[in-house]
């Protein structure tokens, strides 16, 4: 599933479970200044706390077992009155398990620390989350782009292009705060959250005792943090934006807050040469002694732009006195600077962005950054080794599906960088050679079946094939124009979620119904499987293809005995009773009669017949 399609999900599953309503009104509040003291209602709701377990069950970091041995699996078996149970019972006293510590490489060769807490710890943070994320949304800035719903860093390139290129902002201060995570001021982010409008005590004494929760290090160590926020934590990212969105606000007070000033009247009135003439509130500020800056942020990377090098110098020891002094955070001297994007590149989210002359006017000329390269060039070189050890022609064949997403995903982060063409081509030579010097049997000839590589890779020359297996080109990819975010977009208006996808073609009264009914004695993943076959199936038999009255539709286990779990969403179909009877009637009388009602076509009886046999009962002929 892409980025876009997961967020896309999630919007959809607010709406299953009936809380987007709650969280459109919790954000019209805070837009509106109310100050929320009873949030741990909301959050202890068992709609909210099956909303938690939908949205992190696909998680990777759920299938991770923290310090107690227990993954998501452990929770998905429970019935469901038990699991809500459990997770309200957290909130009356809650005390967090011990967090494990465990350190992965970071491109530049550096081990990055990664805090995992145990999966009830990681519930918890998810209901937290959903209900403080609308309500801080309403009071973020703009233009920081880390970690926040419909926002991404293509989003923040494209920011960082336009003011460097349209608003001929062309210097730029770096700075690069020591470890962020690891030193964020608890006493100080407490009080942030404060004056958001959030104080609701028991919650704050919550986040309290997360921000404290003790941390076991590789070695068995016992860590009692006093300071930073463990990455890896759900509930981080948000605490991050957080942090730095005083930062965000500070920035813009100096420039972009007097230009709202300005605009009550909306022209102002400035006498250039002694002549009259009206000119907008920015064309005011430009002609005014303000400096001119505006800051683009993605988590704790961020990059303030300035009109010349005497500002910006005035803005990077202003910006470091600032952090020092309001957040406690140091900046690192050697890794902060101020660079004039005309004469060197600067660095940010994995490109290298700089100005070139083009006739009279300066343009961006943008590249992936050389680390990024040297780790795509790494994890491409380990992927092709993988290929080459494989033992059979279904583990070729998996393994080279591997390395096409691996690169398919690279051209799509990738792509907005203007010189992507000759970056990848640099890397499309070494990995060639590669292949042709480890691969036996790696050809030109062969033939696209799948749909989304022909129509993506079908009229390049570079295609190559292992067996029958399409290898797609790495070089085979073309500059795309990064797209801004559009201020329409809002998950928590209804006008802002139409620009992200269109109605459900569904009965949302039926999803609801499920919801509210979930099958008594049943497991927690059995219960929210249900709802998702029903999106899924859009609202009709898996056999007949009639429409699916949900008071009557059966959810069916096709195995008891499934390598995915017998509650997983494969292992489950939503049936009609007339489709529930093809499968398991053993009276040919019966049967017939539903032939005869239900043209079946071939692809549907194949199905039946799998199905039959499955449940040890015998094919029909039909």
């Amino acid at each position: 599933m892409t980025q876009k399609a997961r967020k896309r999900s999630k919007l959809r599953h607010a709406e299953y479970y009936d809380m987007q309503n709650i969280f459109d009104e919790l954000y019209a509040k805070s837009r509106d200044g109310e100050i929320f003291n009873n949030l741990v209602e909301i959050i202890v709701a068992p709609n909210n706390i099956m909303l938690a377990f939908r949205n992190i069950k696909s998680n990777d970091g759920s299938h991770t077992a923290g310090t107690d041995g227990r993954t998501i699996e452990s929770l998905a078996d429970m019935p469901e009155e038990d699991f809500v149970s459990l997770i309200q019972k957290q909130f009356t006293r809650y005390v967090p398990k011990t967090v494990r510590r465990i350190e992965i490489p970071k491109p530049n060769g550096k081990l990055r620390p990664l805090g995992i807490p145990c999966i009830i710890d990681r519930i918890v943070q998810q209901c937290i989350l959903q209900v403080m994320e609308p309500i801080c949304e309403a009071k973020f800035y703009e233009h920081s782009y880390g970690f926040r719903p419909c926002r991404s860093a293509e989003n923040a390139v494209s920011y960082a292009y336009g003011l460097a290129q349209r608003n001929k902002l062309h210097y730029v201060v770096e700075v690069d705060i020591k470890g962020f995570f690891d030193n964020v001021n608890h006493r100080k982010l407490l009080q942030q959250i404060w004056t958001l409008g959030i104080r609701d005590t028991k919650l704050i004494q919550i986040i309290k005792a997360m921000l404290k929760a003790p941390i076991q290090m590789p070695d068995g160590e016992i860590l009692y943090p006093d300071r930073g926020t463990p990455q890896g934590g759900i509930l981080s990212p948000l605490l991050a934006n957080i942090v730095l969105n005083e930062l965000d606000w500070w920035i813009a007070s100096q420039w972009e807050g007097m230009a709202d000033h300005m605009k009550s009247p909306c022209k102002v009135t400035y006498y250039p040469n002694g002549a009259e003439k009206k000119c907008n509130s920015y064309t005011a500020l430009k002609k005014s002694k303000l400096k001119e800056m505006r800051i683009v942020r993605y988590a704790d990377d961020f990059k303030i732009f300035c009109r010349n090098r005497k500002d910006a110098g005035r803005a990077y020891h202003a910006v470091k006195d600032w952090l020092l002094k309001r957040l406690k955070l140091e900046i690192s001297d050697e890794k902060s600077k101020v660079t004039n994007l005309r004469k060197r590149d600067s660095e940010f989210l994995g490109f290298r962005i700089k100005l070139i002359r083009k006739r009279r006017t300066w343009v961006i000329s943008s590249n992936v950054c050389d680390k990024a390269m040297s780790h795509m060039q790494k994890e491409l070189s380990k992927a092709i080794i993988e290929i080459q050890n494989s033992k059979t022609a279904s583990n070729i064949k998996s393994n080279i599906h591997e390395y096409n997403a691996k690169v398919i995903g690279m051209q799509n982060y990738y792509c907005i960088a203007t010189r992507i063409n000759l970056n990848f081509s640099r890397m499309a030579h070494v990995n060639n050679g590669r292949f042709l010097h480890r691969i036996d049997g790696y050809k030109k000839q062969g033939e696209l079946n799948n749909k989304y590589l022909k129509k993506r890779y079908g009229k390049s020359k570079q295609m190559r094939w292992i067996g029958d297996t399409p290898v797609v080109p790495l070089a085979y990819v073309q500059f795309k124009i990064p797209m801004r975010k559009s201020r329409k977009i809002n998950p928590y208006t209804p006008d802002g979620r139409m620009e992200i996808h269109s109605n459900l073609k569904l009965n949302v009264e039926d999803m609801l119904w499920l919801m509210r009914h979930p099958v008594t004695g049943e497991t927690v993943q059995f219960n929210d499987n249900r709802i998702s076959l029903y999106a899924g199936q859009e609202g009709k038999c898996a056999i007949t293809g009639e429409h699916l009255e949900v008071i009557h539709c059966i959810c069916y286990r096709k195995s008891n005995e499934c390598k995915n779990g017998r509650d997983s969403y494969r292992n489950l179909l939503l049936l009609s009773p007339a489709g529930y009877e093809f499968i398991s009637t053993t009276d040919s009388i019966k049967f017939a009669t539903l032939t005869k009602k239900y043209d079946l076509n071939k692809a549907q009886i194949t199905k039946v017949n799998k199905l039959r046999v499955a449940a040890g009962l015998a094919e029909t002929s039909m």
